[in-house]
């Protein structure tokens, strides 16, 4: 599955339109001095770790008093993770809830042995959460497919991105163990 999942990326890389329609996932205050980029996939068990364990108190600490913003880019590592960030893009007012919840609740989804079976539990998890929107809608929306492969394409060439979650702290990439203090030594630096 991966390796069609990487002829199928590649496929798109030559072809990638962004249309202005999609905005980017960001929490926090848009003109924060500090701008945190984490690449992740909807798939990987450590970036559920991330949003349950370190985003909360980078929240608190930083995204709600204006001093940082965080944008979630997409790097999907398979055809799972692929269709649930089409999912999160797909309606820009409830994108971050639709994101957070996947994350915090990983393992109520991403069950099933192919992916159809993953895709049908998405579909009845998010409908159980009250999530509104069209479904096969927006699996199929090929400007949110490009806009997805496009930040995969993107964290690749520019910032060498081979592993989720991975974090860019104002165009450099944190290279420290990933957890809460180490993010904030870094980020005090910038203050």
């Amino acid at each position: 599955m991966k390796k069609i999942f990487l002829v199928f990326i590649l496929l798109f890389a030559f072809n990638v339109s962004i249309n202005a329609e999609i905005k980017r996932i960001i929490s926090g205050n848009e003109n924060a001095k500090i701008t945190i980029i984490i690449y992740e996939s909807l798939t990987c068990s450590h970036c559920a770790d991330f949003h349950k364990n370190v985003y909360p108190k980078l929240k608190k600490d930083y995204l709600d008093t204006g001093l940082a913003k965080i944008e979630f880019r997409h790097f999907p590592l398979d055809m799972a993770a692929f269709n649930a960030s089409k999912i999160s893009q797909c309606d820009t007012n409830q994108s971050l809830k639709i994101l957070e919840s996947l994350y915090l609740n990983q393992q109520a989804w991403i069950k099933g042995n192919t992916i159809e079976e993953v895709n049908k539990n998405l579909q009845k998890f998010l409908e159980n959460e009250n999530f509104t929107l069209d479904f096969k809608k927006c699996i199929n929306n090929k400007k949110i497919e490009d806009f997805v492969l496009n930040d995969r394409i993107e964290g690749t060439k520019t910032f060498k991105i081979n592993a989720t979650p991975t974090i860019i702290i104002n165009n450099k990439k944190f290279e420290k163990s990933l957890n809460y203090k180490n993010l904030k030594k870094s980020l005090e630096k910038l203050i």
